[in-house]
């Protein structure tokens, strides 16, 4: 099982005025557009059955377009345990009870770094996610923690976007 770990893309400055509710705040155009290239990046080796998502409008937006990019089937479930400071025991039991071979969690810094540190080892690891930025990690034993292995992560950047 491969699972995509999935930070949101470029949002709009934190402004109380503008969202005084943060969970609001939508990406911006920048951040759409970039995004959407860097998928294109990423076409031959990202295809995930299912994207669970924060509930927040800029990881919603997120999912919708890595949806939209690289599988259009893809099913979006709203996933409160993605929400600023998640709730790894909740995702990884939430995971388990899925079918699917290759899954999104789309969500929020730092806690993605923190998640994919834990899956990947004691957790201790410091793993920098730059915004939009994907990791995949395997499982061969279903989803737990300490028993994945990062095959790659990536960035806009780093693919030139």
């Amino acid at each position: 099982m491969i699972l995509y770990i999935v930070r949101h893309a470029i949002a709009g400055e934190r402004d109380a005025t503008q969202w005084p509710d943060d969970s609001q705040r939508p990406l911006t155009d920048k951040g759409k557009k970039r995004f959407n290239r860097f998928l294109k990046q990423l076409d031959e080796v990202l295809s995930p059955t299912l994207i669970a998502t924060s509930p927040f409008v800029r990881c919603r937006q997120t999912a919708e377009i890595l949806a939209h990019r690289v599988n259009a089937d893809a099913m979006l479930v709203p996933q409160p345990a993605l929400q600023p400071g998640s709730d790894l025991d909740a995702l990884i039991q939430w995971t388990s009870e899925q079918t699917a071979d290759e899954i999104a969690w789309v969500g929020h810094a730092p806690d993605v770094g923190h998640l994919a540190a834990k899956l990947i080892g004691n957790g201790e690891a410091q793993i920098d996610f730059a915004k939009g930025a994907i990791a995949a990690i395997e499982f061969e034993n279903g989803v737990q923690a300490g028993g994945g292995v990062l095959r790659w992560l990536a960035t806009a950047k780093v693919l030139g976007v």
